[in-house]
């Protein structure tokens, strides 16, 4: 049984590093639940119980980053406020559309915001780049984040 566990958990932390770029995977909480387990069946002899809370912190963190990278970035070119709504709005909706629209939603929910409040096209452009980087700025967040998870479960089962 512990095998089978051992096994599950290691591929609950691979799914959970292809669930960072992939949108219908949730990444941070299949690493973190990996690790947790695998800390687990040690009888966290190795592992404390405080690292994994330290790894438990971090996911939230990593998974925070997901929800406001998009409107942070559109707030940060002076966007109004219905661009951010926007913004976040198109995130949750683009879930259900895949990977391409994990993408897109954030920017046309920031551009659709920004011209219901301004309808400036330029502003709306500059509204929708923004949430398209914070996107790509979340991913490369959340990367570095679960490898120093990685990281820190290795050194301490090492150690």
């Amino acid at each position: 049984m512990e095998t089978l566990l051992l096994s599950a958990a290691i591929v609950a932390v691979l799914l959970g590093f292809a669930g960072i770029v992939l949108p219908l995977l949730p990444g941070m909480p299949l690493i973190f639940g990996g690790l947790w387990i695998i800390a687990w069946l040690d009888d966290f002899s190795r592992v404390s119980v405080t690292t994994v809370a330290v790894l438990a912190a971090m996911a939230i963190i990593a998974w925070l980053v997901d929800y406001i990278a998009a409107a942070v970035g559109v707030r940060r070119v002076g966007a109004s406020g219905l661009a951010v709504v926007g913004a976040a709005a198109g995130a949750i909706l683009g879930i259900a559309s895949g990977i391409v629209g994990v993408i897109v939603g954030p920017i046309i929910g920031a551009i659709a915001g920004e011209l219901l409040a301004r309808r400036d096209r330029r502003q709306a452009a500059r509204a929708g780049f923004a949430a398209g980087l914070g996107f790509i700025l979340a991913i490369v967040t959340r990367i570095g984040i679960a490898f120093t998870m990685l990281g820190i479960f290795t050194v301490a089962w090492l150690a």
